[in-house]
């Protein structure tokens, strides 16, 4: 019987192990499909684009920050452990940054040096930060300190506050809401995060006048 249920507890570490290999793996695939994509539409004509699109701004949409990193911060709260977390993260960057630039060099002709640069550091500091990221969703201070930073991060992209409210993108409105949804809470924890998040966004608005 012990022999069993060891060579059984053996088999499901087995599965579990390949498991997360397997979903590893395929955030690499999306990462790699959402960069080609991100860049066949930014490399497309903008009459070219269905209608829905160009209403969307899509091509602008992807080529901000807000859409990322509500992805990266989805993958991380989402992942079993902070350090699966770390790994899925850059995983995804990796993928995504290299395809997009890949594909920028031999499709579209055009690397721009300084943007790859940009985002190959973000890569790189992506798994400091999804480690960090996973605590977004725990309880007590420090998940709503760091929950606070992330939608506060994503309300400075979405909304200007300063000089009057004014909407950046509308997709970027529905990011927000999203991650507000992601990284729900009990009412007043909400309401505390929320109320941290607004004054998050209006330090990154004044200090970083604009970014995306």
């Amino acid at each position: 019987m012990i022999r069993e249920a060891i060579i059984i507890s053996a088999d499901k570490e087995k599965i579990s192990i390949k498991r997360m290999v397997i979903n590893s793996l395929l955030i690499l695939v999306l990462g790699i499909i959402l960069g080609i994509i991100s860049k066949a539409l930014d490399n497309t004509e903008y009459n070219e684009l269905p209608r829905i699109m160009q209403m969307l701004d899509i091509t602008i949409f992807l080529g901000r920050f807000a859409v990322w990193i509500f992805i990266a911060v989805c993958i991380s709260v989402y992942s079993k452990t902070n350090k699966r977390a770390a790994l899925n993260v850059f995983l995804f960057f990796a993928g995504m940054v290299t395809s997009y630039y890949i594909y920028s060099a031999t499709v579209a002709g055009f690397f721009p040096r300084t943007y790859a640069m940009i985002w190959f550091g973000i890569t790189l500091i992506s798994p400091a930060l999804a480690f960090a990221c996973w605590y977004a969703r725990s309880e007590g201070k420090v998940g709503i300190l760091i929950s606070s930073g992330i939608t506060g991060v994503l309300l400075s992209q979405a909304v200007f506050l300063l000089q009057g409210m004014r909407i950046t993108h509308v997709l970027e409105v529905v990011i927000w809401l999203a991650s507000l949804c992601v990284l729900r809470r009990k009412p007043k924890e909400f309401a505390v995060m929320t109320a941290i998040s607004i004054p998050v966004a209006l330090l990154i608005q004044l200090f970083v006048p604009y970014w995306g």
